[in-house]
């Protein structure tokens, strides 16, 4: 039953490897049980509410992904769109968490309506195969660069912005094994090298007295205090409208990117586009609706998937695993809690490197594919951001296409994107 539904002779899988690439993703991911919550609260949200609504909210979009797309991406609140939810309006436009929330519903049906009318899908397919192959680059830069500095082997420095850490460092120290472990396992492909280094890297974290096993392992969960808390009202105000767009624009084009470069790097895309598109963006509409209701921000696919696919995940199995996981999580909290962030940046700074490999796909000889491809790839690390790498993509793209007089290559989506995209920047630099 298991064969015939996720076919995994057909995508190259085992069991083995899907339980597996499943506990690599959940274990990458984990983290999310913790940050959410705590940026959440600095909102008023009551954490134990919160710690529920991640899980459970994680689950069920990752479910849908598994069992109705059949792909290894596991969906979880966004963290830059908990972020803006926290510090942009919660505290800077001083509206009440519950009318944000109820912000976070409308934008989730939103994301809904544009699915299933299939105008999320001809963004996603029309986008240009240079910066499909540049974005899942750019994105193996990112969680590269981000896997660095959990390790502090990248640090701030006002000099230079930033310059490499110290060794003296023990998180550093520990890192580094990880990253040792990981690469000589993989070099004798030992299958569920990453998970592996990650659990060791742990252990050794333990050992040396730099992280602790949990004091409790179960924890009962309080759903109440977020629990259909929603305003909807207050969030149908006119003035919520402008937050409602910026939600929905940061999800869809950070969901995008990741899809893009998570179904290039586990060889999905076919003939340019990602099959069964739509139903992948059902997920996260679904998990943002669901999210609202028990009380969390945007959830959104993670990159951190990519770990997964890089451990052998290539079906919606592995997502059962990371569904089931988050359940679990609901109630073991501090176990998830444990695992601290040094112990997992040697997996995202591996699998960094080994979305990279999308490049050499792009026609680099070919100027007017090989600009937006570059600044695709620059934008996306250097601004932190998968949305605003993409968008400055799409802008150069149609620039250069233009000024070679290529403008029969630029499709009507394009044009219609790089309008909006255009839009967005003119109205961030006049406010």
């Amino acid at each position: 039953m298991i064969e015939r539904y996720f076919r995994l002779k057909e995508n190259q899988s085992t069991v083995r490897a899907e339980l597996l690439g499943g506990l690599t993703t959940f274990i990458t991911m984990a983290y999310i049980v913790v940050v959410n919550p705590q940026i959440l609260s600095k909102a008023g949200v009551p954490v134990e509410g919160v710690v529920f609504a991640t899980c459970i909210s994680s689950a069920a979009a990752t479910l849908v992904m598994g069992l109705y797309a059949n792909y290894p991406i596991a969906l979880a609140p966004g963290m830059s769109l908990n972020a803006y939810f926290t510090y942009s309006v919660c505290m800077g436009m001083h509206v009440p968490w519950r009318t944000a929330l109820g912000v976070i519903f409308f934008s989730g049906v939103l994301f809904l309506i544009l699915t299933v009318t299939r105008v999320r899908e001809q963004i996603v397919n029309g986008i240009p195969n240079c910066l499909k192959h540049s974005t899942a680059g750019g994105i193996g830069m990112f969680i590269a660069f981000v896997g660095l500095r959990n390790a502090n082997l990248v640090v701030a420095n006002p000099a230079t912005f930033v310059s490499l850490g110290s060794f003296a460092d023990h998180e550093a120290q520990l890192a580094c094994a990880g990253l040792v472990i990981m690469l000589i396992l993989m070099s004798r492909k030992v299958t569920g090298a990453i998970l592996i280094g990650v659990i060791a890297t742990t252990v050794f974290g333990i050992l040396r007295g730099m992280a602790r096993w949990p004091v409790t392992i179960f924890s009962w969960p309080h759903p109440s205090s977020t629990w259909l808390q929603l305003d909807l009202r207050g969030a149908l105000h006119l003035g919520l409208f402008e937050i409602i767009f910026v939600f929905l624009f940061v999800d869809l084009f950070d969901n995008v990117g990741t899809l893009v470069g998570v179904c290039e790097q586990g060889g999905f895309v076919k003939d340019g586009k990602i099959p069964r598109v739509g139903r992948a963006l059902v997920a996260d509409a679904v998990g943002t609706i669901f999210g609202s209701l028990t009380g969390t921000s945007t959830v959104t696919s993670y990159i951190e998937s990519a770990a997964g696919v890089a451990a052998g995940a290539r079906t919606g199995l592995s997502n059962l695993v990371v569904a089931g996981l988050f359940l679990l999580a609901a109630f073991c909290a501090p176990l998830a809690a444990s695992i601290p962030g040094y112990a997992t940046a040697p997996a995202l700074i591996v699998v960094g490197a080994l979305m990279t490999e999308s490049i050499g796909r792009v026609e680099w000889m070919e100027f007017t594919e090989a600009i937006p491809a570059f600044v695709t790839l620059l934008a996306t690390p250097l601004t932190f951001s998968i949305a605003t790498g993409l968008s400055l993509g799409l802008i150069s793209y149609t620039l250069v296409k233009v000024a070679a007089g290529k403008m029969r290559e630029v499709s009507p989506v394009i044009w219609i994107l790089t309008a909006l995209f255009i839009f967005r920047y003119v109205y961030l630099a006049v406010e």
